[in-house]
């Protein structure tokens, strides 16, 4: 039977294009070869390794890896191990004289591959900072545009049996019609940023799958499976073993398979984070992975946790390594960012302002933290440009293909500080509608402003209407204003939906005393934080916070050296781990509001 399977899917690959996966879901738990460690690279400011020079599309540019061939021969280039970097990891922190840098790096690595005739290969990329160009033995196999969500080829026609060269022509360049665009307020890291691998599948394989509680319901568990391939007839084994489940599954002809089991699980939450072990298989290939089961909503002012009211204790966090600073890239800085949160008493992380690593999301789950996803809409886009509303559109998808299984992810958020016209109505409405369509599952949201006059805060974002949470950043005695102000700061919010504050804050280098009233010192940020948080805790429907930032995080535009040196100091711990007094305002503030020790069962 097995032959004759694999004769039907073998002629399905001679006579159709064959469909490469879309989603490749749970990458980690299939068989992988890691290309992490040293990549060879050639630092190409002027972009050689591309254009000749008449500034034309060069046919044998760096991504041939050439050699002269004799004596007579030279190239004006080469791959050295004298000179690398470290995959994953930016560049910029990795050398000094790349610290500024923005524009092409090419990485070459080598690797030896067998493949057998009945298997398929792909090459994955957890994230590369922002334009990546990738050949295999010389040849073009594909590019993709965003630095923060995975992106993967299939070479199973173009590996050979043993010797493989990659090259990857990675490019940071900031562009006005790119995704962030060029005015951020965070350093831009370049480079292979996160785990490079290949992944071997069976020829027809798992691309997809879901497990899920059924909208409303806390007794039937949703299992869905979505191969590569359209083949009918596929078997898939599904267990949950803790819940006594087994059960065969056989795909359409569209290779889908789905069915619903009448379990009633224990839920997951912060206090009680419960996962369970899954497991699916087909074809030989066995995927493991730990599913949480939720419910997560809103009604009137209030967010719902399994149909109970929740105050989100949040604070932002951005994708940046403590102590060494750079892109996160190891399981040591996820951890010790999500320890000083727990220590703080969070219970959800924003995740500002871009997707992080899949690692980052699977421990935040494992240890009962909430999590706010965001693409990298950041302050301003070309929003009338069709290609970048596309680039948004392709990592939005990504986002929730990578995690819509993550119980801990119940926000989506469309983006930050973005301004109010028709263009960018236009553009958001068009992402809502895609999540929407997509999952229904989550709360959506963004980040929005106020107008601030004469002591009014008024919200007037014609998006609130498609959100399930008015989210605000709010600045008041840092931006504009003393701290004092809030004592008489009145608001004009909507009425049905519950309030988020998603950024509010203020300035302080660690180590730095003084009065309350001097800006920079811990005093100072400390009682902006006194003081908003009063201010807030008096609005009624006020559900949560995430102030800005948990760590200081590096920026080209602070440029105060003696107070900032390029870091933006926000951070109530600094990027060496020294807590600040304002750390101890929120840990407190949330002690009142039912701050609790996470238990984890797995």
């Amino acid at each position: 039977m097995k032959k004759l399977f694999l004769l039907f899917v073998s002629t399905l690959f001679l006579h159709i294009q064959l469909m490469a996966a879309d989603v490749l879901q749970n990458v980690y738990a299939r068989k992988t070869t890691s290309l992490n460690g040293w990549w060879q690279v050639i630092i190409d400011p002027y972009d050689a390794g591309t254009e000749d020079h008449r500034m034309q599309e060069s046919k044998n540019g760096f991504f041939m890896n050439a050699r002269p061939q004799s004596p007579s021969e030279h190239a004006d280039y080469d791959f050295s191990e004298k000179d690398a970097l470290m995959v994953p990891g930016d560049w910029n922190t990795q050398r000094k004289e790349l610290v500024f840098y923005e524009g092409t790096v090419w990485y070459k690595k080598d690797f030896r591959y067998n493949l057998k005739k009945d298997k398929l290969l792909y090459l994955y990329f957890g994230a590369s900072n922002y334009q990546t160009d990738v050949y295999l033995n010389g040849e073009k196999i594909g590019s993709h545009e965003g630095g923060f969500t995975p992106f993967f080829f299939d070479i199973t026609q173009k590996v050979k049996k043993g010797e493989n060269f990659i090259v990857a022509r990675v490019n940071n360049r900031r562009r006005t019609d790119a995704v962030p665009s060029a005015n951020i307020d965070w350093w831009n890291y370049g480079g292979i940023t996160r785990d490079v691998m290949l992944v071997e599948t069976p020829m027809a394989h798992i691309d997809d799958y879901s497990v899920k509680l059924k909208k409303g319901q806390y007794d039937k568990i949703e299992v869905s499976v979505q191969l590569n391939l359209p083949v009918p007839g596929v078997r898939i084994d599904v267990k949950i073993p803790e819940l006594k489940i087994s059960q065969k599954l056989y795909t359409d002809k569209k290779g889908y398979a789905a069915t619903t089991f009448n379990e009633k699980p224990e839920l997951w939450s912060p206090e009680y984070p419960m996962l369970y072990d899954i497991e699916l298989k087909c074809e030989g290939e066995r995927i493991k992975d730990n599913i949480g089961f939720r419910h997560i909503e809103t009604k009137g002012k209030q967010i719902l946790l399994n149909d109970k009211p929740i105050f989100l204790r949040g604070v932002s966090v951005h994708d940046e390594a403590p102590f060494r600073t750079g892109r996160c890239h190891s399981e040591s800085d996820d951890s010790t960012l999500i320890s000083w949160s727990r220590f703080l008493g969070c219970n959800m992380l924003r995740l500002a302002h871009n997707p992080f690593n899949e690692k980052m999301v699977r421990m935040a789950e494992r240890y009962g933290l909430l999590l706010w996803s965001e693409l990298p809409v950041f302050r301003t886009l070309q929003w009338d440009n069709k290609d970048t509303y596309a680039n948004v559109s392709r990592q939005l998808q990504d986002n929730i293909n990578r995690d819509h299984n993550r119980c801990a992810v119940i926000v989506w958020s469309l983006g930050s500080d973005t301004p109010q016209n028709d263009a960018r109505d236009n553009f958001m409405t068009g992402l809502a509608k895609q999540v929407r369509n997509k999952d229904d599952e989550r709360l959506l949201t963004l980040s929005m402003e106020v107008e601030n006059k004469n002591g009014v805060a008024t919200f007037l974002d014609r998006l609130s209407k498609y959100v399930d949470i008015i989210s605000i950043s709010h600045f008041l005695g840092w931006d504009s204003g003393l701290p004092e102000d809030c004592e008489k700061q009145k608001w004009t919010l909507p009425k049905d939906k519950p309030l988020f504050i998603s950024g509010f804050g203020a300035g302080a280098l660690a180590g730095r005393f003084g009065a309350k009233t001097e800006k920079w010192t811990e005093e100072y940020q400390a009682e902006v934080f006194r003081k908003n948080l009063k201010m807030f805790d008096k609005i009624s429907s006020f559900t949560g916070c995430a102030p800005r930032v948990l760590m200081d995080f590096r920026s080209p535009r602070r440029q105060n050296h003696e107070t900032q040196n390029f870091f933006d100091r926000k951070g109530i711990v600094s990027e060496r781990g020294q807590t600040k007094q304002a750390f101890y305002v929120l840990q407190d503030f949330y002690k009142h509001k039912g701050a609790f020790k996470t238990k984890n069962k797995k």
